[in-house]
């Protein structure tokens, strides 16, 4: 089964600095390629925020970052 993708039309405004040094740091190819790969890594921060909340007090996982 497809994960269909609502893929919608945005105009925004971005500062240019920050998005080329992102960019670079991700090596994508693309201004959207940079963006779409920024949105993974907020979403998999927020799901590894949300399992280590789970394990809180079930070991010795400690978060280190953030």
């Amino acid at each position: 089964m497809a994960i269909e993708q609502k893929i919608r039309d945005k105009h925004l405004k971005l500062d240019q600095e920050k998005l080329d040094r992102v960019r670079r740091l991700l090596g994508a190819q693309t201004e959207r390629a940079a963006i779409e790969q920024a949105l993974e890594l907020v979403l998999f921060e927020e799901e590894l925020n949300r399992l280590l909340q789970e394990l809180k007090g079930k070991g010795t996982i400690k978060k280190i970052f953030r």
